[in-house]
């Protein structure tokens, strides 16, 4: 009976949907309406656009405080380059290049034509001059004889200095081994027959005995020599004709001084 009544009962149940529908469309056509009320009626009620705008507004503080802490570290910035731009402007006044001043600009005119100066007419008697001047005179030929004579006398006097300066002589340090032929050789009379020897160029140094074995010694003896008058050949030549105390020579060391 009750449901009968209420089917006949002229009563707007969904009401609240229609209020709402009417109130997005207003708020999305000219924003949320400043005398809208905001309670819902019916347990089905959702927040809807009221939901997105209070997002909105929360990005958009968040945003102004983003941007309130930007402003303030531009200015940070900005007052370090001004500090920076001030104590550059310090050091440049204090050096000393700061100071030279632009080189300033020459102005140039244009290049004039330079006619060459004419030449005068010749008078007669400048001709006349002209022809007293000698070319091939006497003085020239007397300065020329006159260095000649001296190029020649610094020649020869050139000559004589290194005539006179003397020549470097090569020598050479020569070590030889003069061998008996037993050990019943005399070593003294062998080493007074070496040293017998007289050449031009030749000097003899120190000698001593080396023992060569089974009681045998050899006579080791230095003497310097002029390269130029004295060879190796002749030395071995003429120390060979001891016959009697002497088997062979040998050279130990040859160094040139």
């Amino acid at each position: 009976m009750a449901t009968n009544f209420l089917v006949h009962e002229k009563i707007w149940f969904d009401k609240f949907k229609y209020d709402d529908a009417e109130r997005r469309f207003y708020e999305q056509m000219n924003g949320p309406v400043a005398g809208a009320s905001r309670q819902t009626s019916g347990p089905g009620a959702s927040s809807g656009p009221s939901g997105d705008h209070s997002e909105l507004v929360i990005r958009i503080a968040s945003l102004e405080v983003e941007n309130q802490s930007l402003r303030g570290v531009v200015q940070e910035l900005q007052q370090a380059i001004s500090k920076l731009e001030a104590r550059l402007n310090v050091l440049e006044k204090s050096s000393p290049g700061h100071r030279a001043t632009a080189p300033q600009t020459q102005h140039v005119s244009p290049m004039r034509q330079v006619e060459p100066p004419a030449k005068k007419p010749a008078t007669p008697a400048e001709d006349d001059e002209d022809d007293d001047i000698d070319m091939f005179g006497s003085d020239n030929e007397e300065e020329d004889k006159k260095a000649a004579q001296l190029r020649e006398e610094r020649l020869r006097q050139y000559a004589e200095k290194k005539a006179k300066k003397p020549a470097l002589v090569a020598k050479s340090s020569i070590l030889l081994d003069v061998k008996p032929w037993d050990d019943e050789t005399d070593m003294a009379q062998l080493e007074a027959c070496v040293r017998s020897i007289q050449l031009d160029g030749l000097v003899w140094g120190a000698s001593k005995l080396v023992p060569v074995g089974y009681g045998i010694r050899k006579l080791q003896i230095q003497c310097v020599v002029e390269d130029d008058k004295v060879g190796t050949d002749l030395l071995e030549e003429e120390i060979t004709k001891f016959e009697e105390h002497v088997q062979s020579v040998d050279i130990a060391a040859f160094n040139k001084i």
